[in-house]
């Protein structure tokens, strides 16, 4: 199995277009301490011939240009390409606004929870999406039921705890994530051939079934959006805690950093990872301790072997 990563950052990247966060500043000035960013997708093969994409950042056809894997294959018709699905883990828009670039009547299958394919149904702007090109399939997450085959991976879904989009929040729900079934879900990735991905790239807390979900896996693409729970309230920067947006912190009582490390996992790597997030900085102390606890740093470009 072969892994791209195609965006690593949270929700509009790093350096959000309007940030200007210490951190951020390094970014806007060049400091080769720390990476830009696009927003975070992955691409997924068990030959690296057929592609399933997983989540349709605002920044694919940027994430495209830059993966020759992606692009049309030199030879063939005048309108191909080797992206063969696109599955969505929730309906946030930095993972369907990209959906709105993937038009041109091409064609592909669209897999997502009965919940988000309503979401993207009840918003017209995605019919350029050719319904005769672009099959909507809904996933099952509640067994084994909830498997496909696709291209010699079988993928499963299953539930984690999340949230409802931001643009579908109701305000007076309170502090803490909104969680709903059907609105967030992980992916279990494998194949005969090769070892087991997880990829979680949202996740608003970590309890015992998760944990006993994961166990044993080769690879988990995890949920590395904030450093500390209240950090963007700290900078200035927003007024909601990591949890309250859906995403548990690394660090901190019931964070990410030391929850798995009984779970017999090969390799962890965060992803998603936030334009607050302090981990994005080289040589920083939260990037030392991430490493030292024995966690890898997603970014973009990276490729995964499994």
């Amino acid at each position: 199995m072969i892994i791209k990563i195609l965006g690593s950052g949270a929700g509009g990247g790093f350096p959000q277009w309007n940030c200007n966060t210490a951190l951020s500043r390094l970014a806007w000035d060049g400091d080769e301490r720390v990476a830009a960013r696009t927003q975070s997708s992955i691409a997924v093969s068990a030959d690296g011939e057929g592609w399933t994409v997983i989540n349709a950042s605002p920044d694919i056809r940027q994430q495209i240009a830059v993966v020759r894997e992606l692009q049309p294959r030199r030879g063939g018709p005048a309108r191909n390409s080797p992206i063969e699905a696109v599955i969505l883990t929730n309906g946030d828009v930095d993972h369907v606004a990209g959906l709105l670039s993937l038009r041109e009547r091409q064609p592909f299958r669209l897999y997502a929870t009965a919940r988000i394919l309503s979401i993207l149904k009840q918003n017209s702007i995605f019919d350029v999406l050719a319904a005769d090109l672009v099959e909507r399939i809904a996933l099952k997450f509640d067994g084994p039921a909830a498997s496909i085959e696709m291209g010699g991976l079988t993928v499963e879904a299953f539930s984690v705890p999340g949230k409802v989009p931001l643009y579908l929040e109701d305000e007076a729900a309170g502090t803490e994530a909104v969680t709903g079934v059907g609105d967030t879900i992980g992916l279990k990735i494998s194949s005969q051939a090769s070892g087991t991905l997880f990829y979680i790239p949202g996740c608003a807390f970590i309890g015992a079934d998760l944990l006993a979900q994961i166990r044993g896996a080769g690879c988990l693409l995890f949920d590395g959006t904030v450093f500390t729970d209240a950090e963007m309230i700290e900078l200035g920067v927003g007024q909601k805690t990591g949890r309250r947006m859906g995403h548990v912190p690394i660090s901190g009582e019931g964070g990410s950093l030391h929850a798995f490390n009984t779970s017999g996992i090969a390799r962890k790597i965060y992803i998603h990872i936030n334009t607050t997030n302090p981990i994005l900085e080289s040589g920083s102390k939260p990037e030392q301790a991430v490493k030292a606890a024995g966690w890898e740093i997603a970014y973009d470009g990276m490729t995964i072997e499994l």
